[in-house]
């Protein structure tokens, strides 16, 4: 790669990344000490009222007569106070190990490993341009085993090496493990095919590596993508009485953020931080001393670090974003990250369950217990969306009490559950949104959990990366879904029937009857969004070969001034001017030179549109909107590009255009027409 195309796209941006949920890029601030009790106050008080509540439904309420109906539900109850005073223990000190200050240098042999399979080149070729530019010196490997021409080349233009294996066992793992036998490495650092790491990845983490005893340092998984199916945007609760008209601030909800940004960090305090596969820097040495990656179940990632602490080894968690990569686009994808995730979890409780193997404190494992139990929760979700049902259908009590006792016994605590939950989680998880992606991932934790009593093998399933098809079909909606609504909606139809005396049901107790049937119809409402979220056109099959980034810039496209509107590593969007002395024709092939920092840079690019933002193909009134797709063959060219749209540490950021004369140029389109002016 030219050095001097590489420096002058990196030097266009400067600072941290975004970071694509709540929490910015950087470390945050320590919590102060009257944050921190308030927080624990609430969740203890919040325990305590269940345990009470729990007690005093366990001898006062439960109705043995309809024992199938009241018991579980009285289970369910407890169930949630478990995965509370689970969720409360990583939950209790973010800040119990602060950082140490950066390694400018170090005497460590260090290596970069990029196991890949099937992900495409536009995918990996972010990814591997950045790993090579990582500060430090290191060395950059890519290892294949999808036995690539294409992808080897990639690895010796952005100067990687390049390591394939003739038996392809054992997936990641077995691919990683390979790759110990060939590198001469103290410290080592994993990314995912499509993780982009920031240049600080080995220099903010090699401090926590002077204590001898670190075997592993796991940064935050975040996602560059923020218009994937796990992000959502929504408006904040607080009025800003300074915004204009009173506007509300945007927010946006990251479904992963919660784990990485505050469980993971709060298991320091605990001596469980885990690997997660991706932004890991581990200690060669360590890794060896436990045999490698573990092969034996499809979560290698925590199935290792079990083996390391068990070991003697400690981990440690750096929750500043330091590498970003693509999150799932779609529910398909998702689910099947779900569905092996959760494999993993189940896998891991039978073959190594940290509840009883040797060598964990107590600390490690009530923390592994609360990740790996906590794919149970979706049988709760489950049971509490059957409940009304059964109560509807059947007409049975299972709670023998006053009305207004019980309505006051159960909203304190589920009040003073929310409020701790809430609180715990720093924010991260608002109720709304988060109980829809419960009920989304709902089919597939199911399937994953009923794996556990399963001795079969699961091979390692690749989440697919990059396009996923040519047009943007909607997803199909898993059945169970479909049928959990289809049964709501029956059940509301009997309750009406039967509350009209059209059936053999009869309601004892009038008040349980409207109580179930009001729990009903918040349940169907939440099933609906979820199924169509699922079913937006906005995350059908991916089209795209790479993420577009809004990018503001000047360029010239064959000789002509264009003003630059996104960019992608597979394409671009410019507007040209209405009396432009000549208009671009679908199919030609001209150069973009694009402005970037300190020069410009030249690509070949093919016009896949010209339209105006109507969407038509004439002149319009504020110019024209051509669609370009860049040439193959451009690997160096892209790779610079990439360091500028992905790796410097910044929101993507080019050259902003000068203030156009009005001889020059008409004013700028409007940005709704443009996002839909193209596809590329």
């Amino acid at each position: 790669m030219s050095e001097t195309v590489t420096e002058r796209l990196v030097a266009l941006a400067s600072g941290a990344p975004q970071a694509s949920g709540r929490l910015g890029a950087g470390i945050p601030a320590p919590e102060s000490m009257r944050r921190q009790l308030s927080i624990r106050a609430v969740a203890v008080l919040a325990i305590l009222a269940s345990a009470a509540y729990l007690f005093w439904r366990a001898t006062q309420t439960l109705d043995l007569s309809v024992w199938w109906l009241s018991v579980p539900m009285l289970l369910l109850e407890v169930h949630a106070l478990v995965s509370l005073l689970l969720f409360t223990a990583p939950l209790w000190d973010l800040d119990a190990v602060r950082p140490p200050a950066p390694v400018d240098s170090t005497v460590a042999g260090l290596a970069v490993l990029i196991p890949t399979y099937n992900e495409p080149v536009d995918v990996l070729l972010p990814t591997v341009a950045a790993a090579v530019r990582i500060s430090l010196p290191h060395q950059t490997w890519v290892l294949d085993d999808g036995d690539r021409a294409e992808v080897a080349a990639l690895a010796d233009a952005m100067g990687a090496h390049y390591l394939t294996r003739a038996e392809r066992t054992h997936a990641k793992a077995g691919n990683v493990n390979h790759a110990l036998g060939h590198i001469e490495a103290d410290i080592i650092a994993l990314l995912d095919a499509d993780h982009v790491a920031d240049r600080n990845l080995f220099r903010n983490t090699l401090g926590y590596f002077e204590d001898p005893r670190v075997a592993l340092v796991q940064t935050p998984q975040d996602f560059y993508n923020v218009d994937s199916f796990e992000h959502h945007d929504q408006k904040a609760r607080r009025w800003l009485p300074w915004a204009p008209g009173g506007a509300r601030r945007s927010v946006r909800f990251s479904e992963q953020e919660l784990f990485y940004r505050a469980l993971q960090p709060g298991r320091n305090r605990l001596d469980a931080a885990f690997c997660c596969g991706t932004g890991a820097v581990i200690r060669t040495g360590a890794l060896r001393s436990v045999g490698g990656m573990a092969t034996d179940t499809v979560t290698e990632d925590i199935h290792t670090t079990i083996r390391m602490h068990r070991a003697g080894w400690k981990s440690r968690y750096h929750n500043e974003v330091l590498a970003r990569g693509l999150a799932a686009a779609d529910a398909r994808q998702y689910l099947v990250q779900r569905v092996r995730w959760g494999t993993g979890a189940m896998q891991v409780l039978r073959r190594e369950n940290p509840a009883w193997v040797s060598g964990l404190s107590f600390k490690q494992r009530v923390s592994y217990l609360g990740p790996l139990l906590g794919w149970f929760d979706s049988w709760r979700t489950l049971g509490y969306l059957l409940a009304p049902m059964l109560v509807l259908l059947t007409g049975a009590v299972p709670v023998r009490a006053e009305a207004r006792t019980f309505a006051l016994a159960f909203g304190a605590v589920f009040v003073l559950q929310r409020a701790a939950l809430r609180l715990l989680s720093r924010g991260m998880a608002p109720q709304g949104i988060a109980t829809i992606f419960e009920f989304i991932r709902l089919p597939a934790t199911l399937l994953a959990t009923g794996r556990l009593f399963s001795a079969r093998e699961r091979n390692f399933v690749v989440t697919p990366k990059g396009r996923t098809g040519d047009k943007r079909a909607r997803m199909q909606v898993p059945r169970l879904l479909s049928g959990l609504l289809v049964a709501s909606v029956a059940s509301a139809a009997w309750f009406v029937a039967s509350t009209l005396g059209l059936t053999p049901t009869s309601y004892a107790v009038p008040w349980v009857a409207y109580a179930a049937s009001a729990w009903l119809v918040v349940n169907a409402v939440l099933l609906s969004v979820a199924i169509a979220r699922i079913r937006r056109e906005r995350f059908g099959a991916e089209r795209r070969a790479s993420v577009r980034f809004d990018v503001t810039g000047t360029a010239q496209l064959g000789g002509v001034p264009a003003e630059l509107v996104d960019a992608s590593l597979t394409g671009a969007l410019v507007t040209m001017a209405r009396d432009t002395r000549r208009v671009p024709q679908f199919g030609e092939s001209l150069v973009l030179d694009l402005e970037l920092g300190a020069g410009s840079q030249r690509f070949w690019v093919q016009v896949k549109s010209v339209r105006r933002p109507d969407g038509s193909s004439a002149v319009a009134a504020d110019g024209y909107v051509i669609g370009l797709e860049l040439r193959h063959g451009q690997d160096r060219e892209r790779a610079g590009l990439a360091l500028a749209l992905f790796a410097t540490g910044a929101p993507p950021r080019l050259v902003a255009p000068k203030t156009p004369e009005p001889s020059e140029h008409p004013a700028p389109l409007a940005r709704p027409a443009l996002a839909q002016a193209l596809v590329h």
